[in-house]
């Protein structure tokens, strides 16, 4: 810049309110603070021509683009040039200060007091966390839960999507290999779930057990060995002890051997179980044998086996076949797949998809025959058309098979789904399903196929066989006699007082095992099976009263044990029962205190001797 030139900028900055009236703003909003310099003559209505305020020069740009005006300013006027450097400073750090204001002082690194820790703040933004941060540990735990829980494979933290997720949820975090997953985080993961798994089942007096075989997908053999008990505040609580590889043979002697390795790994004592539950082979029937261990049967397996029966009948097997033909040249066509859409949409059917049969459970083929059953029209539709599978149209007699098939069985569908639930007690109920499959269910009604009769007395008449052991009728009439929605309701008449007494020897050992208040008779003078003590006088209590929370101790003092305990077990009996679609638990969470001898019973350590938790615990899948 020349000194003319110089001369003239002073010049025209100190007339500089002679022409700021022809100079107006920019319309509209503006973004940068060099619109304080320049803005468009009065006279140019469509701000074409920007022009600055100092020198009044039209500066060429393009829309929008403000780099020419500053470099107007860098090479005309250093003054302004230099505050608006200062104005993009304080504008990018979000703290508006007066235009006319001066710079602060610097510190003595030269950088503001402010500005240090903002530069910080920016670099941290990007440098990756620490591996022993508070956030770092989080996230690794995190992905670590994600892959036990849902069962992962490793290799999942490697895959490309994967990581790109992560990366987006927090760019800081980098995500460790497969290898620090299954050799570190996976092994401490389970060290931690093992510990909090054993200090639970020290709150566990009394436990049940469910045990299963199975194989992968590999065809890899594997043991699972779940346990059941309930804690101190009346809650089923089911914990899953181990799924082990198991190479061995599957003998009842090797499966004997295994299960009685995990309990005792567990340090759960063998004494303490009331009873296993397993499926129907006879090798795993064979280890409980081995071990001495009460097996109860779960029903989903042999109501499975029940209705296996009726499929030898060759009407049945014959219309079933028809059935999986059909769903096949479905599930491989997707032309039929089409043209049951539009057929479902011609007949106003439901827009469902036919039900393939997974063998290992009965109810996806009884789902099987209703999806048929109900698509039926459509399926004579799209199969008539193709000449290649016409003969796969089901007859008239496959549908009446198939109708009376499901006129017998398909009510049975929701009971083994019901009776194979972990989260509640479902053992008592088994007794009255029993009953309601006698009585109304399965009963023979006028109406009936002489199909639907058969199949109805083929799968009755298998469960009372296989129910019809007399430890396993004690067992479950025990378990009926603990829950106070059904009592003594399903146990034979003549079998009552039977299973009032052996209730009363069982809490008078649990009794003496935890507090004697009066030394009663011997439990030989009792004898096995029947307690003959004349009854005690019973003082007149309402209702109102035997059901109030306060702890009915009192009531018994000056009784012997024995007297004590047929009292309390009267009373109970006498309590209304309770509704029937509660839960037993929480009616004895509430009304444990009225019946003391009871509870007492739920602590005593004593083999063979299932106490009241115990027999509630059982779980019928």
């Amino acid at each position: 810049m020349t000194t003319a030139d110089r001369d003239t900028n002073v010049t025209e900055r100190a007339s500089t309110s002679d022409y700021k009236a022809d100079i107006v703003d920019k319309r509209g909003k503006t973004n940068s603070v060099v619109w304080k310099w320049f803005g468009y003559q009065r006279s140019d209505k469509l701000q074409v021509s920007v022009c600055c305020r100092m020198c009044r020069r039209v500066v060429p740009t393009s829309s929008g683009n403000t780099s020419n005006l500053f470099h107007h300013l860098k090479q005309f006027h250093s003054t302004e040039y230099s505050e608006s450097l200062k104005m993009r400073h304080h504008k990018s750090l979000s703290q508006p200060v007066p235009e006319t204001s001066p710079a602060p002082p610097p510190s003595p690194a030269g950088v503001s007091s402010k500005e240090k820790p903002t530069q910080q703040t920016l670099i941290a933004a990007f440098m990756p966390y620490d591996k022993q941060s508070r956030r770092h540990k989080d996230i690794t735990k995190a992905v670590t839960n994600f892959l036990a829980k849902d069962m992962m494979p490793f290799t999942t933290v490697e895959n490309v999507g994967f990581r790109k997720m992560m990366s987006v949820i927090d760019p800081r975090y980098e995500l460790p290999g497969r290898r620090y997953f299954s050799r570190t985080a996976i092994p401490e993961l389970y060290g931690e779930v093992r510990e909090r798994v054993e200090e639970k089942l020290k709150s566990a007096s009394y436990f049940a057990t469910t045990a299963d075989l199975w194989s992968s997908r590999t065809s890899e053999p594997y043991m699972s060995l779940t346990v059941h008990f309930i804690d101190k505040d009346w809650s089923l609580v089911s914990l899953c002890l181990q799924t082990v590889y198991f190479p061995e043979d599957h003998t009842g002697e090797a499966i004997a051997a295994g299960l009685a390795d995990a309990l005792a790994s567990w340090g759960l004592g063998e004494e303490r179980q009331v009873c296993i539950t397993t499926d129907s082979g006879t090798n795993v029937i064979k280890a409980a044998e081995l071990n001495g261990w009460t097996r109860l049967q779960c029903f989903g397996h042999r109501l499975n086996s029940a209705i296996e029966k009726v499929n030898q009948d060759k009407r049945v097997d014959r219309a079933v076949g028809v059935c999986k033909k059909v769903v096949a040249a479905f599930s491989f066509s997707w032309k039929k797949k089409r043209d049951l859409a539009a057929a479902q949409e011609e007949y106003n059917l439901p827009k469902h998809k036919l039900v393939r049969e997974t063998p290992t459970r009965w109810g996806s083929r009884q789902q099987m025959v209703k999806r048929v059953l109900e698509q039926k029209r459509a399926i004579t539709e799209v199969l008539s058309k193709d000449k290649k599978t016409r003969s796969l149209v089901p007859t008239w007699q496959d549908v009446d098979i198939l109708e009376s098939i499901d006129a017998a069985l398909s009510p049975l569908l929701e009971f083994t789904d019901a009776l194979s639930g972990e989260s509640y007690v479902s053992v008592s109920f088994l007794k009255p399903v029993m009953h309601l499959f006698n009585t109304s269910i399965l009963k023979e009604a006028e109406d009936d196929t002489e199909l639907t009769r058969t199949i109805k007395t083929t799968v009755m008449g298998y469960l009372k066989e296989k129910y019809d052991d007399p430890a396993m009728d004690d067992l479950l009439d025990m378990a009926c006699l603990v829950d106070p929605r059904f009592k003594l309701q399903y146990t034979q008449e003549e079998k009552r007082e039977y299973i009032k007494d052996k209730a009363m020897l069982e809490m008078l050992k649990g009794e003496r095992a935890v507090v004697v208040r009066v030394e009663g008779p011997s439990e030989e003078a009792m004898g096995e099976a029947s307690v003959a003590v004349p009854p005690a006088k019973k003082a007149k209590r309402s209702l109102a009263r035997f059901f109030s929370n306060k702890p009915t101790i009192s009531n018994t003092a000056g009784l012997s044990a024995q007297q004590a305990v047929e009292r309390e077990l009267g009373n109970y009996l006498l309590a209304p029962d309770a509704d029937s679609d509660s839960d037993p638990l929480d009616w004895w969470k509430v009304y444990q205190k009225n019946f003391p001898n009871w509870q007492n019973s739920t602590c005593a350590f004593r083999p063979q001797v299932p106490p009241l938790r115990g027999f509630l615990a059982q779980v019928a899948t």
